[in-house]
């Protein structure tokens, strides 16, 4: 029977692109999915042949003025305090208008699937009888002490919550004490619809719900650890990669005809929030893969990031899906976003990651305990650390070897059917 599924979201191309991925395959079976998320991605969605339910947010500033929207993203790109700062500006003040909004996306509906941050959807679940499942895109937003992140206000204390998991549980119970606002303010809002209070942080346990927990991530990144909340199951990731804006429908001619001209280029990329933020990554990137002798392929995002000259050999395109390039890449150079982490996964490619911010250091060094990359800090990134650390990953065989392997794991994987087998199966069977 087909049923009515509301998939909340909230944030950039790699917290969207996974549940465009769950709301094709939930369309290929017969239900009825609305993404709700903001109303920035009304022309993906109606690309993509996905109904959207805008939420707020929706008066802050968009690629549409590139200055300004650079300038309020990099608040949130810093690595110390950038979660803190989306906390604050962008989350708890507009509780209330998310509450509604989830709400109004709500009505008919058989099921919610929240994301890690868009908090008052399960308290529209509950509020509504309706039913519920959580999901997690990276395994750093599980805070197990079993398999303990790296965080990015301190990257060194991962050294430390290795040596016992005590030592995480310690830093747990001081994130609680300060993450009680938002404890506070959910509370509030289930007051006033009543509910009961809650006693579990919304970001931290309560995200989860009781009754399924997909994450949506593939098991060479982590394994089930037994402190993962009760019925987690690992599925894959659900991979999804075109902009679809400006009318783009697949991958550019020219650059295809680059990859055409010669051996495979190492590709940088920075996904689609750290683009913002870029500085100068491209052209000390580009530096290093003519120090190297490699042909270079920059993957830009905006003009703005679009260096000065291009020689011989290198070749700047806006955007470009993944799927259709990183398989032919010597060696990619990335953000470590979960959703480009993924993609060059499953290109079976060497990766050296780069790190700003949240959850993209503990990728990092989820990729090179596999074996498949490296990684080094934003802040030591330049010219000639890039060159020092691609030298090594290209020309030690091991690393490229290790990527096919992974790679064929992943490409094995259907993140998108067997999250919605176990929708279907956990939930929707059940009612």
């Amino acid at each position: 029977m087909s049923k009515r599924i509301v998939l909340a979201t909230f944030g950039s191309f790699g917290d969207v692109h996974p549940y465009i991925a769950l709301a094709l395959e939930l369309q290929r079976r017969g239900h009825r999915p609305v993404i709700a998320t903001g109303g920035i991605y009304r022309e993906k969605m109606a690309a993509a042949g996905v109904e959207l339910h805008a939420v707020r947010p929706d008066d802050l500033p968009t690629h549409e003025d590139p200055e300004r929207f650079s300038a309020f993203l990099e608040r949130f790109m810093d690595q110390r305090t950038g979660m803190e700062e989306i906390l604050r500006q962008l989350v708890l003040p507009y509780l209330r208008d998310t509450y509604e909004d989830f709400t109004d996306a709500a009505r008919g509906a058989d099921l919610i699937v929240s994301h890690p941050l868009t908090l008052t959807a399960p308290v529209v679940a509950e509020k509504h009888g309706i039913a519920w499942a959580s999901s997690v895109l990276a395994p750093a937003s599980l805070f197990s002490a079993h398999d303990p992140l790296v965080p990015p206000q301190l990257p060194a204390a991962h050294k430390l919550f290795r040596l016992h998991p005590a030592f995480f549980r310690a830093a747990m119970a001081l994130g609680r004490r300060r993450l009680r606002p938002l404890l506070d303010a959910v509370n509030q809002i289930r007051a006033e619809e009543g509910l009961p209070r809650a006693t579990e942080n919304p970001l931290l346990e309560g995200q989860h719900s009781p009754a399924l927990v997909l994450a949506l991530f593939s098991k060479v990144l982590a394994a089930r650890q037994p402190d993962f909340p009760p019925n987690t199951f690992i599925t894959g990731f659900p991979f999804y990669d075109r902009r679809d804006f400006y009318g783009e429908t697949e991958t550019p001619r020219a650059l295809l005809e680059f990859l055409d001209a010669g051996e495979p280029p190492v590709v940088f990329t920075l996904g689609s929030s750290a683009i913002w933020v870029a500085k100068d990554f491209y052209a000390e990137s580009l530096k290093a893969a003519q120090a190297l002798g490699k042909r270079a392929l920059l993957l830009i995002g905006h003009e703005r990031n679009r260096p000065s000259f291009l020689p011989e050999g290198a070749a700047a395109f806006d955007y470009a899906p993944y799927g259709a390039v990183l398989p032919r890449a010597a060696a990619v150079v990335h953000q470590g976003g979960v959703g480009t982490t993924g993609q060059t996964l499953r290109a079976g490619r060497p990766q050296l990651v780069v790190p700003f911010s949240h959850d993209q250091f503990d990728n990092a060094a989820r990729v090179a305990r596999l074996g498949a990359g490296r990684w080094i800090a934003r802040a030591k990134y330049d010219a000639r650390t890039a060159t020092r650390e691609l030298q090594r990953l290209l020309e030690d065989e091991s690393y490229a070897q290790r990527a096919l392997e992974v790679g064929r794991i992943v490409q094995s994987e259907d993140g998108a059917k067997t999250a919605c087998d176990l929708l279907e199966e956990k939930i929707l069977s059940a009612e």
